[in-house]
């Protein structure tokens, strides 16, 4: 594995998106280093940093059973209790959130992931 700057993949172990971006990169022999959201919260900054890139409503799985079963569509709330509401729940973001230095993705994004690999397989 290249020790260059590692790629961090937040996601949920049995999620199947989190799974796909783990053995993308380790096909491609790139350093990834996996946090796990039901064994540890994603800090409040690194949320802060892909909403500030995509929005805060792009990292809500809208679509997902978690996001439904809250009846989340239904609700009108702040940006302060939807980043309360994600810190609780990790299955409400689109998984898997990956950054690689200053690249971030959202969600399954192999053509982002492989700009991310190439730049740190140089």
């Amino acid at each position: 594995m290249l020790d260059a700057v590692n790629v961090q993949i937040f996601g949920i172990k049995r999620s199947n998106e989190t799974r796909a971006a783990e053995r993308f990169f380790k096909e491609r022999r790139v350093a990834i280093q996996m946090v796990d959201l039901h064994q540890r919260p994603m800090a409040p900054a690194e949320i802060r940093r892909f909403a500030g890139r995509f929005g805060l409503a792009a990292l809500l799985d809208t679509e997902g059973k978690s996001y439904v079963d809250a009846g989340l569509q239904y609700l009108r709330m702040s940006d302060a209790d939807i980043l309360a509401r994600i810190e609780r729940e990790p299955r409400l973001l689109r998984l898997p959130l990956v950054r690689a230095g200053n690249r971030l993705s959202i969600g399954l994004d192999e053509e982002v992931w492989k700009v991310m690999a190439g730049a740190l397989t140089r």
